[in-house]
């Protein structure tokens, strides 16, 4: 049996988020509320060429942490992806599901993309990030960490 299991969403609709949402909140993230209302008024599904959304999925079948790659929305460059909605429940911090999620989405962005930029506000995110190359920078718009994906 597996501990962890990432999949990529095909409905996010089909899953309850409202713990998630409602952790990342009370922790001052509003974001994960912001995923759940676009995508189901449909102005963002993750859907378009190369876009993805990924669950990490405990043993229960219960969404642990969740994260998107979208085509940066603040660039006329295609070939650059944003990292978006990017959580982890508190529970399931410091225990590789971060890192686990991370490389999936890592991994499909290079299949489809040349850099992968973010935005982060937090030291933690910051420290994060950096620890999987990223270069905290604002060379690209409203981005803070980017990652060449192809050299």
């Amino acid at each position: 049996m597996y501990e962890f299991q990432v999949r990529k969403i095909e409905n996010l609709m089909q899953y309850d988020l409202s713990d998630l949402a409602a952790e990342g909140k009370k922790d001052g993230f509003r974001f994960l509320e912001r995923l759940i209302r676009d995508y189901d008024d449909g102005s963002n599904t993750f859907s378009d060429c190369g876009e993805a959304i990924y669950g990490v999925f405990n043993k229960e079948r219960v969404i642990i942490a969740i994260g998107g790659l979208n085509v940066n929305p603040f660039s006329y460059e295609q070939r650059i992806a944003r990292l978006r909605r990017f959580y982890v429940s508190k529970a399931y911090r410091r225990k590789g599901v971060g890192r686990l999620l991370l490389n999936n989405i890592k991994s499909y962005a290079k299949m489809n993309f040349d850099v992968l930029v973010l935005h982060t506000d937090t030291k933690q995110g910051d420290q994060f990030y950096t620890s999987f190359g990223f270069t905290k920078a604002d060379k690209y718009s409203n981005s803070t960490h980017y990652l060449m994906l192809k050299e």
